[in-house]
């Protein structure tokens, strides 16, 4: 295998140790993604560097310049302190020819993009819940037609930012109090969508023109306390002493009703191919206990942490978490490749 130099774009400033042992829970969860992925890097025989959290163009193009890498790694969340920026980032990249792993601009502009991507998705009839935005600086007045229970959300940030027991609303007095709260303390525009009962499902789709699904994979919910919803919020995704005290685990989606899997794997794959999507992704859905499928969110480049739901996914299929990183190194160069092969084609 050929030997590459790998620039790792990380979103701190931060000094990889050589094992995450002695580290105490926080500080490793900090460092985890990059940390693994530097240290599969370097396992696969690849010379590894990072770039942590650079504050404009000129600290990559000189390092760029210098050490002229033969792909970047996008480890990146935001860019001059904003997710929005980042796409712009891979768009120089994309400019001057540089390979980069994930997803492209355009479809990273767009999927970050929550509410013009529901109504792409509504246009091409992908299930998605009912929903309402309201912008900051205006009142809540919910549309007669959205009715309760919602979950009240940014319209803009990933990661379940913001998003508690709280966010389920069951009455217009509660819903006007999470609308504030989001454009007070999160600073966004907010969006209501219709909650829906059921199973969280999520499906790991690595690819370019062509897409390979990884196995299915759950939310589980054990022991929540009465009338606690199943969702996941920033505490069930990260607070590890919540997760083992309510029993929430991931794992393979079992027991599934007939043909539902198919389903979703198709589903999944029209919606990376409408949004223009490539390299990596997860699509975030809700299962019904009468077998209506719901996308909740597409989710281009996510966390690659060897513990998190995507990787543990494609180990479970097979894939070795080194393997998985050299499969995103390669469609990064093949995408960058095709890309410049189609433009002189067509000059």
């Amino acid at each position: 295998m050929r030997k590459l130099r790998v620039l790792v774009l990380t979103h701190q400033d931060i000094e990889l140790p050589d094992t995450l042992e002695g580290l105490s829970e926080a500080e490793a969860r900090e460092i985890k993604t990059e940390f693994g992925v530097v240290s599969a890097l370097k396992n696969l025989g690849h010379e590894a560097r990072t770039l942590a959290a650079p504050e404009d163009m000129t600290d990559i193009r000189r390092v760029m310049y210098a050490w002229k890498p033969h792909v970047v790694f996008n480890l990146l969340e935001e860019f001059r302190g904003e997710g929005v920026y980042v796409p712009y980032l891979l768009g120089y990249l994309e400019l001057i020819g540089q390979a980069f792993t994930g997803c492209n601009p355009a479809g990273l502009l767009l999927a970050d993009r929550k509410i013009t991507t529901k109504k792409v998705l509504r246009y091409h009839r992908i299930p998605v819940p009912d929903f309402a935005v309201f912008p900051r600086h205006r009142k809540a007045r919910r549309p007669k037609k959205l009715e309760f229970p919602l979950i009240v959300k940014s319209a803009t940030e990933h990661g379940s930012v913001g998003i508690s027991q709280a966010s389920i609303v069951n009455s217009d007095e509660k819903l006007a109090e999470r609308v504030e709260y989001v454009h007070d303390q999160i600073g966004t525009d907010a969006v209501a969508e219709a909650y829906i009962q059921g199973r969280e499902l999520n499906l790991g789709l690595i690819g370019n023109a062509r897409v390979e699904s990884l196995l299915l994979w759950e939310l589980y919910f054990e022991k929540m306390a009465p009338g606690v919803y199943p969702i996941a919020t920033a505490r069930v995704k990260w607070d590890q002493e919540y997760q083992e005290k309510r029993g929430i685990t991931m794992g393979p989606a079992e027991d599934l009703p007939p043909g539902v899997e198919n389903r979703i794997m198709r589903m999944a794959r029209r919606v990376y191919r409408i949004l223009g999507l490539n390299g990596y992704a997860r699509m975030d859905f809700r299962l019904t206990d009468e077998g209506q499928i719901y996308l909740l969110e597409p989710n281009p480049n996510p966390d690659l942490a060897k513990d998190e739901d995507f990787a543990q996914s494609a180990m479970d299929k097979g894939m070795e978490y080194e393997d998985l990183i050299q499969r995103i190194l390669n469609m990064g160069i093949r995408y960058n490749r095709e890309r410049h092969q189609h433009r002189d084609g067509d000059a």
